[in-house]
């Protein structure tokens, strides 16, 4: 399955939270938990401990895996089993926005095999409430950034 969304932030503020998997409890409603796998900067290989909610209080336990990173453009995720699945996000500069595509793919293992039978549109819908969710988290970051930007504007004003 592959989605398109489009955030209106820069892929220099995107891509940091799709390539970083301690961040998507922020803004992805299923994940419970990351926890990065050893030390020093992640690079391909890296892996981190995993949490997500399925469907209320069921929880799977499982891996992430970076399989490929190219900065502020594409990363690859693969998550083992019981997801044995295969995500990529790909961020493309579109004006001041960032268009993200992502491509969902793999084939999951036991009860979780009951997600595969949802129907298309009902993954979909599920899928982009994680870029709901990080753009909810951009807007307000950037909410942040330009007030504190406006009071040392105004501090240097009143000096």
């Amino acid at each position: 399955m592959s989605l398109d969304a489009r955030l209106s932030h820069p892929p220099a503020r995107v891509f940091p939270y799709l390539a970083d998997p301690a961040r998507w409890p922020e803004f992805a409603p299923a994940v419970e938990f990351r926890q990065r796998i050893g030390d020093g900067l992640p690079e391909v290989g890296s892996r981190w401990w995993a949490v997500d909610r399925i469907f209320g209080p069921f929880k799977v336990r499982f891996a992430d895996v970076l399989e490929v990173i190219e900065p502020e453009r594409r990363v690859v995720w693969h998550s083992t089993s019981p997801w044995n699945s295969r995500v990529e996000y790909v961020c493309v500069s579109e004006g001041e926005g960032t268009r993200v595509r992502a491509d969902y793919e793999g084939d999951v293992a036991g009860w979780l095999r009951l997600v595969a039978l949802l129907p298309t549109f009902v993954l979909r819908r599920i899928l982009l409430r994680d870029f709901r969710g990080l753009s909810r988290v951009l807007d307000a970051e950037a909410a942040v950034t330009r007030r504190v930007q406006l009071s040392g504007a105004t501090s240097s004003v009143n000096r």
